[in-house]
């Protein structure tokens, strides 16, 4: 089995979407479009409150997961990647533990 990364798996969604394949899941997603995949965004982030609050970390995990994959399916439907997202992390610093954050100076 190969090891897996994020750039292979945002890799592999992106070939789903360029290279549709039958009966692939993450194709269906695409052929459904923007409304479809957003549904499931939302969904998925219910699913992760759900277990958190439930203090079930196993599950909590596995919906995370979930979430993080329709999330990149999202990424690769708006044309954004992961290093879209890694340079905008990268701008950001918290400066304590609360909510507010600051820009990084270069």
């Amino acid at each position: 089995l190969k090891q897996f990364t994020w750039q292979g798996l945002y890799e592999l969604i992106e070939g789903r979407k360029t290279n549709p394949k039958e009966g692939s899941y993450t194709t269906y997603l695409f052929d459904k479009g923007l409304e479809k995949i957003l549904k499931k965004v939302g969904e998925e982030c219910t699913e992760v409150i759900i277990a958190a609050k439930a203090e079930d970390r196993a599950e909590t995990i596995y919906e995370i997961a979930d979430l993080t994959y329709h999330v990149m399916v999202l990424m690769t439907e708006q044309g954004i990647s992961l290093a879209d997202i890694r340079k905008e992390l990268a701008k950001r610093h918290i400066i304590d533990h609360k909510v507010k954050q600051e820009k990084m100076t270069k």
